[in-house]
């Protein structure tokens, strides 16, 4: 599926580099010069596009070395490695002598 959905932006940009080219090709001077390598740039990010693609694709099933947590791990049934613990939690300070305990209050229906 992320194939096709890269295949839109990627025939959009070769379409646009293919007419810079051809503009470019029908200009003279500095004009002529920026839209050979306007024309260029496009066809770079439309190859961007697609390797982006299929690095997307192949990176689905493997999730970072070692079993480690990856960002794209979404499916059911796969939990990613508790953080490691960190410092011990202080204890809790002790309750004061002499006072007997204090009760909840009655409920008021």
């Amino acid at each position: 599926m992320i194939y096709l959905l890269a295949l839109l932006p990627a025939t959009a940009l070769t379409l646009a580099g293919y007419l810079a080219l051809f503009l470019s090709a029908r200009s003279t001077g500095a004009m002529h010069s920026f839209g050979k390598f306007l024309g260029f740039w496009a066809f770079t990010l439309a190859a961007l596009v697609i390797l982006g693609a299929l690095f997307a694709a192949a990176h689905h099933r493997h999730h970072g070395m070692y079993g480690r947590y990856c960002p794209w791990m979404t499916e059911p049934g796969m939990r990613p490695v508790p953080p490691p613990p960190g410092p011990p939690e202080p204890p809790a300070p002790p309750a004061p002598q002499g006072s007997p305990p204090q009760a909840a209050p009655p409920a008021i229906h």
